[in-house]
C-alpha cells in the first residue's frame, strides 16, 4: 500500500526552527506525503512554498490543550486561513466533554466547522483519547461527526498516548455511515504500526516519524 498519500507529514515541536520547517516542507514534496502539519505560526511560509503542488498546508487550532475560548479558536481559525492554510485541525474542550457538558462541546467544535468550511476548508477535530473512556470516546466521535467535521482525530502527540488500534476502532464505529472519517495520529513510528491504524479505519495519519514509515 501507498503510505504517503495517507500522511500529514507533522512538526509541532515548540522549538522547530525554520530550517526544520523547510526539511519537512522538502521531504513532503519529494515523497507526495498529504499535508505538511505545522503550527500555525509558520502556516504562511508552508503554504507559499507548496503553491503549485498537490500537498496541503495545515495546522492545528487550540493546540494542545484545547481549553481555549471559543472566540479564540474561531479567530485563530479565520487567521489561518488568511494566511493560506487548508486544512485546520482543532482540539476539542477536553474538560468540558469530562464534565459531561456535550452541548457545549458541540458548540465549540461547530464554531470553528462553520469558519473552516465557509472558506472551503477541511477541518479535524482532535478528542484525545487518551484522556477519554471507551464510551466517551464513542460520544465525542459521534459529537464530531453531527457538527459535520471532516474528521475526528485521535491524538495531539503532547498527552499521555497516541493513537491506538483500540481508539481508532471506537471511532471508525462511532461515524460510520456518517460524511465524517478517522484520522490516527500519535505515536506512530513503522510501517506496520501505520497499516494497523488504516486496518482499523483511519483514512489519515498525522506523524512526525513520516521518513522511517516510509523507508527513507
Amino acid at each position: 500500500m501507498e503510505l504517503s498519500k495517507y500522511i500529514d507529514h507533522t512538526l509541532l515541536i515548540p522549538d522547530a526552527t525554520e530550517k526544520q520547517v523547510d526539511e519537512v516542507i522538502q521531504q513532503a514534496v519529494d515523497n507526495h506525503f498529504h499535508a505538511v502539519m505545522i503550527n500555525p505560526y509558520w502556516v504562511k511560509k508552508v503554504s507559499e512554498a507548496l503553491k503549485g503542488t498537490k500537498i496541503s498546508t495545515a495546522c492545528v487550532i487550540g493546540f494542545p490543550l484545547g481549553a481555549n475560548t471559543t472566540r479564540i479558536k474561531t479567530l485563530e481559525a479565520e487567521d489561518a486561513i488568511a494566511n493560506g492554510v487548508n486544512e485546520i485541525d482543532m482540539v476539542m474542550n477536553i474538560g468540558e466533554m469530562k464534565s459531561g457538558h456535550y452541548d457545549k462541546v458541540e458548540e465549540d467544535i461547530q464554531a470553528v466547522v462553520n469558519v473552516g468550511h465557509a472558506s472551503n476548508k477541511i477541518v479535524k477535530v482532535i478528542i484525545e483519547t487518551c484522556l477519554l473512556t471507551d464510551n466517551e470516546i464513542t460520544k465525542a466521535s459521534k459529537i464530531v461527526a453531527k457538527t459535520g467535521a471532516d474528521f475526528v482525530k485521535s491524538s495531539t502527540g503532547f498527552s499521555t498516548e497516541g493513537a491506538t488500534v483500540h481508539g481508532v476502532e471506537l471511532m471508525y464505529d462511532a461515524v460510520k455511515g456518517t460524511h465524517t472519517q478517522v484520522k490516527a495520529s500519535g505515536g506512530i513510528h513503522t510501517a506496520s504500526e501505520a497499516q494497523e491504524m488504516i486496518n482499523a479505519g483511519a483514512t489519515r495519519l498525522g506523524v512526525s516519524h513520516s521518513m522511517a514509515i516510509i523507508g527513507k
